[in-house]
Formats: structure tokens, C-alpha cells, sequence
């Protein structure tokens, strides 16, 4: 498009404004009426007149009068820039100064790209750029991050003869850092004849944002005047980086401290998660009579809502009203962000409910602050009354289901939001895949691994540790090491993940080998490690090796055992059969032990028939939580398990004495694309005839592969035949007999269970798996149980 064209769309907005009968201004006018005027000019029609006397007189001519007028229209708050065009069109005999005033409005105006449009008018208008035009084109460069664009008028720079010039070169060093180019910024620096605070100032900034500490603590040393501007800079840098310590004795070394070094340290310390040392620094500010703004008092409110110190916030609230700065957006959404993350809905929704301005960031925050307060249902209705939803919006409610156990509602929110055409982002993702692995369904967390892949989104630590999680425990362990091997950034949480999972799923050796790469690798192992590592020897009932790794932690690695670590161990001796020491192991626990720790004990002796230990284990751990159900279950079975039929009905009734409900079994299993449900006994599933028919089939097929139902797992004190029926009716059978229905060879039949596997429906999984030539992979509380031809992964281990 052509200056021409440009000019004529232009005036037809001049032409409405152009009307000399309502002008209040004498026909007469030079340039010093020209100057009365405009310091009287307090709103757009006063203006209006000033122009349309001006064209009319044709004073518009006289450039220096236009130039005068086109840089008060600039200047002026109630004008848009694209009016100030209008009056540049209007200029016959434009000079430089009337060109940089133009191209000047549209960088400040954020609209850079038509500074450099109007620049090649310049030159095709054979007016010459001088040493102020070229600054501002290279700050029309930076604002729209384009170095290609920088490079080219750098070219312009040298060939105009203007390469010297120190202004010039101060914008080009910022431009160049600004664009992440710290090469040529520094050969620019390094090449200067003339170095001012400016310029020393540009470089050290490049070396800030870029977060390179030592050549910014390089340059900041050598310069020869350490100014404010420079100082607040590196403490920034510092903070960014995590070296607090250089921050604050930076700090302390100022001489002189303005607004930003205290809003700088403060932020520092709230970014490194030092908040009390924040809120600290914030009221020593406040005590020296420094005036706060608007950033340090959010930063501020950070901190309180961190430390859910609500009486502090509203100390802090009491002061932005004080100071009159209340009705500021972004501090508005600080303070409401505040109140719920305190656990104050109600007074974050009364902030919400008076605010003159809402945007997204407010509308997010109250989200946010429904689901942090667990109010799922509010915030339901919340998401559903929004005017606009963006990702973060989204990403809040799925996480909030996922967070609350709806992982249901939370993949129902996911596929509606596919719908709508949103882009997940990783944090919705990693809930999404988190809710597919408690729900066991494996085809969608693979269909959004492949979405993953397709979109090239960078699958980092949190995000492949969760994938890897997901596969683990959907028992695809290929899978899972897939991810792990392709992942560029592996935290230490991704290696727990790895050596948690393999043990789980019965790889125990490679699961014990990933822990000894992981230390040739340089990765400190956590408490978390060794729960996982301890977990993979108690799978196999590796004693020795367990009691090596509990004596190393302690002993290499510094780490106090707790609760979790005492539990593996104890439930390590108990399978192992070695039960009086596991019961001596829990006595000398520098805590008390919890539920999971003797509820370990107490399986341990009824899987190895320590009837006697086990009734007393059990008695004492009802005493001490009647309302536990496992306890009771426990000791039930043990009771049944020598025939016991007076202290079983005993125990049932203490459980309804004390409304105690047995947890029912229930098993999952998902089939294309749905996840279906299944409890013992169940006969509510719509194919619950066909389900029957295959396992009335699958008790005949076994019966001729050699199996018998074991009845000792049947605690009632009823006949055999009747025990087999009931066993008949477990849940992970109905699931079985589902999967056998729906699902096609080669695809393993792949179960959740909620609580452990009983020894019967172990067993004729085993049966079941070498008769239909079926790999069927049950995941209970405890481990996985891969069955491939007659045999269990877990090696009857378990």
C-alpha cells in the first residue's frame, strides 16, 4: 500500500471533524495563537477547533505550526494515534522531525510494525532519517521481538553514517538483547567508543533476562558507576536464580534504595518460597515510610496466601484501601486469590461481587478459589456461568475434579472440552491422565499420549512421569519404559515412578537395577526411592537385601526411616514368615505404627496360619479402632479359617454394633473406551445373562483343567457347594468373564481391584489364562498380577 493511499483512507475522519461554522477561534491565527490555544486545549472538541481553524486559514502549511500541532495531537491522551495520522496527511512539506514524531506515536501506542511501514514511505518520499529516526525503529524491532527486521535497519544504521552515535547504539544493544542475541549486543558493547550509564545499563539488562549470572555480575563489577537502576537488576537476576544470600547483601551494600530494590528483594524472597522472610521485608518497608505500589503488595498478598496467613492479608487490604489503590485489576484478582486460598470464599466472592472490572484473570482466580475450598459443586456452576472459558479456566476445573477423586467427571470435562476446540495445555493433561490411570482406562491415556506426540508438546518431567505412572499401573510396563527412555528431563519422581512400577509388576530385578543406574547417574535417592526400593525387595521376599538397603539409607544417605519405610519392612518379614520379628520390628518404631503397618502383620499371619498371634494381633487393633473394617475382616477370616464359627458371628456383630461396613470388592475393566464397574455379586450390568453364561462355561472348562474352588476363602458357615457359588461371584471373575465377552485376542484383559486378590480367584485366573490362551493382568491393592499360560508374574509371592 502506497503513502497515497494511506492518506486518502485517512481523511475522510478529518473531513467530519472539519467545521468552520461552529469554530469559536478568530479567523486570524499565527504561531503564537497557535500556542495560546493549545495550552488551553483540555478535550477533544477544544482540539477539533485548533485543527479545523488551522485548515481553513491553510496555517496547516506552515510546517513548523503542523509540526507543532501533530506532536501536541501525540502527546494528547484523548487522541488515537490513527487521528494523528490524519493531521500527518494533511502535511504538504513534511520534514525528519515531523516523520519521528508520527512513527514515535505508533511505537508508543504498541503499534510498531507501522513505525517501520511508514519508515519506507520516508525514504521513498526523499525526506532523510536522522540520528533520533533510528532509535525508534529500533525500538519498533524490540517491541515486536524481531531481530531479522533489527539486523536490517542495524544495516541502515552503518550505511547512513549514524554507527558512532551513542544513542543509536544504546538502542541497538537493547534491541539485540531484548531478542535473547547476546553476541552481537556484546560485540556492539564491546566495540562502543563512547560507553554511558545508558549503555552499560542496556548490556547488563540483556544478561538479566537472559539469566546469565556471571556475566551479569561480570559486566556489573567492571561498571565504573553502580547506579540504582543497575543494582535493582542483579538483585532480580539473583532472585530469579535462587541465590538469595548475594541478593540481600547486594541489597544491604546500596547506598541509595528506591521503590524497586525493596519491591526486587521482596519478590526474591517470595519466588525462592522464603515467604515469612517476604512479609518481613514488606512491613520494614511500610516502617521506613517507603510508599508501596501496586507489584510489591501483590508479591505481598503472595506470600499471605501462601502461608495462609489471612490476618496479615487483610492488614494488607486495610492498607490498598488507605492509599486508594483498591480498584486496580491486577491487584483485585491478589486479594481474591488471597481470601480462597485462606479458606475466606466468602470474602474473596464479596471482592468479586463489587469489582468495577472482571477480566479473565478474575474470573480464573474465583474459580480457582471454589476448588481450592473443595467447593466442587460452586465451582461447577461458577465454570458453567463464565463469559468466556480460555485454557487456564479449562485446566482449573479439570484439575479440581481430579484433585477431589472425580475422575470421571474429570475425563467427561475433558472430552466436552475437545469439543469446544480448547488446546489442552500439560497441566490439564497430566490431571486427565491421572484420572485414566485410578480408572484404569488405558485407551484414552494412550489416545492422549498419541495427542501428545502429534502436537509436538514437550513432554516434560511432571508430564512423563504421570504417562509413565499411567502405563505402570495399567500394567504396560513396555510402555512406560518407552516414555521414560524418550524423556530429556527425568526428576527424581520419574525415577521412583520407574522403580515402583517394575516392582509392582513383578520385575523386580530390573526394578533394583534402574535403582543402582539411577546413583551411577548422579541422582540422589529420596524417602520416596527407597519406599519403591523396599517395595520391590518385599515383592519377592528379598529379606537380606531389604535389611542392605534400610541400613544404607540411614547410614549413606542420611535419611530418618518413617512410618512407610518401618511398614515395607515389617510386611517384608511377615511374608517371609518371619513374624516375631516383624512384631519386635513394629515395638521398636520411633512412631506409632500405622493401620497399614499391623494390617501387614496381621495378613502376614493368616497367610501363614499363626492363628494365635493373629487373634491377639487382631483383638488389640480392634480395640484401638473399632471402626476399622479390615481389622475386623482380618480377624474374621482367621476365625473361620480354624472353624471359629462362634467369634466370626461375634465379630460380625461388633461390626454392626459399631456400624462398621465391610469395603465390598469391586473390580474395573475397561472395554472400548468405557470403563464398566463390577462388585461381588453383582447383577446389575446389562450383560450380566451373557456374563453368567461364560462363568457357568468357564467353571466347567476348569474343572477339566484340574482346578477346585478354594472354599477356605469363603468365611460363612455354609456348605460347600454354596461356597463354591459364592466364589463363583467375586468380582475380578465377573470382570474376567465381562472381558472374555468383549474383548478379542491378542488384548490382554486388563482389571483394577480394590482390595488384595484372594488365593482362589489367583488360582483360577491362572487356569483361566491357559485355558482361553488369554494374558489377563489384574492390578489389586498391593501389586500387579500378570497371568499368561497357567502362571502368575508375582510367582505365588504375594
Amino acid at each position: 500500500m502506497s503513502l497515497v493511499r494511506l492518506k486518502h483512507l485517512s481523511s475522510y475522519a478529518i473531513n467530519s471533524t472539519l467545521n468552520p461554522n461552529k469554530s469559536n477561534i478568530t479567523t486570524t491565527i499565527n504561531l503564537s495563537v497557535l500556542e495560546n490555544h493549545l495550552n488551553k486545549c483540555r478535550n477533544l472538541n477544544q482540539f477539533k477547533q485548533v485543527l479545523s481553524q488551522m485548515v481553513v486559514t491553510g496555517f496547516i502549511k506552515d510546517t513548523f505550526a503542523a509540526s507543532r500541532l501533530l506532536k501536541f495531537s501525540t502527546d494528547f491522551p484523548f487522541l488515537h494515534v490513527d487521528y494523528s495520522f490524519h493531521i500527518f496527511s494533511l502535511i504538504e512539506n513534511s520534514n525528519g522531525f515531523i516523520w519521528n514524531t508520527i512513527m514515535r506515536a505508533y511505537v508508543q501506542r504498541n503499534r510498531p510494525q507501522m513505525a517501520l511501514l511508514l519508515y519506507r514511505f520516508m525514504l521513498e518520499e526523499n525526506v532523510a532519517p536522522d540520528n533520533y529516526t533510528y532509535p525508534i525503529l529500533v525500538h519498533a524491532c524490540a517491541a515486536r521481538l524481531s531481530e531479522t527486521e533489527g539486523k536490517q535497519i542495524h544495516g541502515q544504521v552503518f550505511k547512513m553514517g549514524f554507527g558512532s552515535d551513542v544513542y543509536v547504539q544504546n538502542t541497538l544493544i537493547n534491541m539485540y538483547a531484548v531478542c535473547e542475541n547476546m553476541v552481537d549486543a556484546r560485540q556492539l558493547f564491546d566495540e562502543s567508543p563512547c560507553l554511558d550509564s545508558v549503555t552499560w545499563n542496556s548490556i547488563l539488562g540483556g544478561y538479566v533476562q537472559t539469566g546469565d549470572v556471571e556475566e551479569a555480575r561480570y559486566i556489573y563489577d567492571r561498571m565504573p558507576e553502580k547506579n540504582t537502576i543497575a543494582s535493582n537488576s542483579m538483585i532480580a537476576l539473583f532472585g530469579k536464580v535462587g541465590r538469595v544470600a548475594e541478593a540481600c547483601r547486594l541489597f544491604d551494600e546500596m547506598m541509595e534504595k528506591d521503590i524497586v530494590s525493596w519491591s526486587a528483594l521482596i519478590s526474591c524472597y517470595e519466588q525462592n518460597e522464603m515467604y515469612e522472610e517476604a512479609l518481613a521485608m514488606f512491613v520494614k518497608m511500610i516502617s521506613k515510610g517507603i510508599m508501596v505500589d501496586e507489584v510489591v503488595v501483590i508479591t505481598a498478598l503472595s506470600a499471605c496466601a501462601h502461608l495462609l496467613v489471612v490476618l496479615t492479608g487483610r492488614l494488607i487490604h486495610s492498607l490498598v484501601v488507605k492509599i486508594g489503590i483498591e480498584t486496580y485489576l491486577n491487584l483485585q484478582n491478589a486479594l481474591i486469590h488471597m481470601y480462597a486460598s485462606c479458606g475466606e470464599i466468602m470474602a474473596a466472592e464479596k471482592l468479586f461481587g463489587s469489582a468495577h472490572h472482571l477480566n479473565q484473570i478474575t474470573w480464573n482466580s474465583m474459580l480457582s478459589g471454589y476448588l481450592r475450598c473443595g467447593s466442587v459443586k460452586d465451582a461447577k456452576e461458577f465454570f458453567e456461568s463464565m463469559p468466556e472459558r480460555d485454557v487456564v479456566s479449562w485446566s482449573a476445573m479439570i484439575s479440581g475434579y481430579a484433585q477431589h477423586d472425580q475422575f470421571s467427571e474429570t475425563l467427561a470435562l475433558f472430552q466436552e472440552m475437545q469439543h469446544h476446540g480448547i488446546r489442552p495445555d500439560e497441566t490439564t493433561l497430566v490431571s486427565v491422565i491421572s484420572a485414566c490411570t485410578h480408572l484404569a482406562a488405558l485407551d484414552l491415556g494412550k489416545w492422549i499420549h498419541a495427542f501428545i506426540r502429534k502436537n509436538d508438546l514437550k513432554v516434560n518431567a511432571i508430564l512423563g512421569t504421570t504417562l509413565i505412572d499411567m502405563y505402570m499401573k495399567c500394567g504396560c510396563v513396555e510402555n512406560a519404559l518407552e516414555v521414560f527412555h524418550g524423556m530429556a528431563e527425568k526428576g527424581i519422581s520419574t525415577w521412583n515412578a520407574l522403580i515402583l512400577g517394575l516392582a509392582m509388576n513383578g520385575l523386580v530385578e530390573k526394578s533394583l537395577n534402574i535403582f543402582s543406574e539411577m546413583k551411577t547417574c548422579g541422582v540422589t535417592p529420596n524417602e520416596i526411592t527407597f519406599v519403591a526400593v523396599l517395595g520391590a525387595c518385599r515383592h519377592m521376599g528379598l529379606v537380606d537385601e531389604g535389611r542392605h538397603h534400610f541400613d544404607s539409607m540411614v547410614r549413606e544417605y542420611k535419611i530418618e526411616p518413617n512410618v512407610k519405610h518401618y511398614g515395607c519392612m515389617v510386611d517384608l518379614l511377615g511374608r517371609a514368615g518371619m513374624l516375631k520379628e516383624a512384631e519386635e520390628l513394629i515395638k521398636t518404631m520411633p512412631m506409632a505404627p500405622d493401620v497399614a503397618t499391623w494390617g501387614a502383620l496381621l495378613g502376614a499371619c493368616k497367610k501363614h496360619g499363626n492363628h494365635d498371634m493373629g487373634e491377639r494381633i487382631g483383638r488389640m487393633l480392634i480395640e484401638l479402632q473399632p471402626d476399622h473394617d479390615g481389622f475386623h475382616v482380618l480377624l474374621s477370616n482367621i476365625c473361620a479359617s480354624r472353624g471359629n464359627w462362634d467369634d466370626v458371628l461375634e465379630i460380625r456383630g461388633t461390626m454392626v454394633q459399631h456400624g462398621v461396613v465391610k469395603t465390598p470388592g469391586c473390580s474395573m475393566i475397561e472395554a472400548n473406551g468405557i470403563v464398566h464397574e463390577f462388585l461381588a455379586g453383582d447383577k446389575t450390568h446389562p450383560l450380566i445373562n451373557e456374563i453368567e453364561e461364560k462363568l457357568d462355561e468357564i467353571a466347567t472348562k476348569l474343572k477339566m483343567e484340574g482346578y477346585a474352588p478354594d472354599t477356605n476363602e469363603v468365611s460363612l458357615d455354609i456348605d460347600k457347594e454354596e461356597k463354591e457359588t459364592a466364589l463363583l461371584r467375586h468380582s475380578e471373575k465377573l470382570a474376567i468373564a465381562f472381558g472374555l465377552i468383549s474383548t478379542s485376542p491378542p488384548m490382554p484383559i486388563r482389571i483394577i481391584k480394590n482390595l488384595r486378590i484372594c488365593n482362589d480367584c489367583h488360582n483360577a485366573a491362572k487356569f483361566i489364562s491357559k485355558a482361553y490362551d488369554r494374558v489377563i493382568v489384574v492390578r489389586d491393592r498391593h501389586r500387579f498380577h500378570h497371568f499368561n499360560r497357567g502362571s502368575c508374574s508375582c510367582l505365588d509371592y504375594w
